[in-house]
């Protein structure tokens, strides 16, 4: 088993993505966060997708044909595994690329000289790997291979963001030209549109597809669902009744796209 993520395995070629549900953070990582523990509470509560994982799992209870659930066990905090790790990441302006130095209010997470290497190297690389190895697998076996993005987002922006100004509505759908096909973005707000308004692509855009196929294979496919979270979570960050709408909406775009 992984250290920085887990596969739950499934019966058809699509994989419910949950990279941001965790607040977990191993002790050798979390000494060189330069939050005191009240103030790291805080920031896990702001950045954390808390409960997408129940979601997901809601979700698949009562598919007769199992998506896969591939899941990050570590908080975005370690790693941010949707990242680029490279200079093609816009969030590294504000000091939250796949390694953030950065809190979600501007302060300093880790040093400015910070060595993110040794964190790419134990947890993004095999992370991105496993997804990789995971999609080609399926695509062996399989005309194309379906991902859901997982997500969630605070009701009020992060002032340390580069998308101020932006429509928040119950649901934003996050697509890409390449990955999400016409009949497949119709599809997905046709089923999201049952939590409330969606959106594309605001206040964030578009979608997770490893690197080694991203904008070469459209046989992968792909949507990001942002959920605000006050659909399906109370301010003290439990669910609440509307999770079960979230999970039927998403539900239904898993058994009704025809991969």
């Amino acid at each position: 088993m992984s250290e920085g993520f887990e596969i739950t395995a499934g019966d058809i070629p699509v994989i419910l993505h949950v990279p941001h549900s965790s607040r977990q953070i191993p002790p050798d990582i979390r000494k060189d966060i330069l939050l005191s523990d009240e103030q790291l509470k805080v920031e896990l509560d702001e950045m954390t997708d808390s409960h997408t994982d129940k979601i997901a799992s809601l979700s698949v209870a009562d598919l007769s044909k199992q998506p896969w659930i591939f899941r990050n066990k570590l908080s975005r905090l370690v790693i941010d595994p949707e990242r680029f790790p490279d200079e093609r990441e816009i969030m590294n302006k504000v000091g939250m690329g796949a390694v953030y130095l950065k809190t979600s209010t501007g302060e300093q997470l880790r040093s400015e000289n910070f060595d993110a290497k040794p964190l790419i190297d134990r947890f993004f690389k095999p992370y991105a790997s496993a997804f990789t190895q995971l999609v080609e697998k399926l695509l062996n076996q399989h005309k194309s291979v379906f991902i859901i993005d997982v997500h969630s987002y605070r009701v009020e922006q992060h002032p340390n963001a580069v998308n101020h100004g932006q429509a928040r509505p119950p649901i934003c759908l996050g697509t890409d030209d390449f990955h999400t096909p016409l009949w497949l973005n119709q599809l997905a707000k046709d089923c999201f549109s049952t939590v409330g308004e969606v959106i594309e692509n605001q206040p964030y855009g578009g979608t997770y597809v490893p690197l080694d196929f991203y904008e070469k294979d459209d046989r992968v496919l792909s949507v990001m669902l942002e959920c605000r979270a006050d659909q399906f979570l109370s301010s003290d960050l439990t669910l609440h009744a509307g999770a079960q709408q979230v999970a039927s909406a998403l539900s239904s775009l898993i058994s009704k796209a025809k991969i």
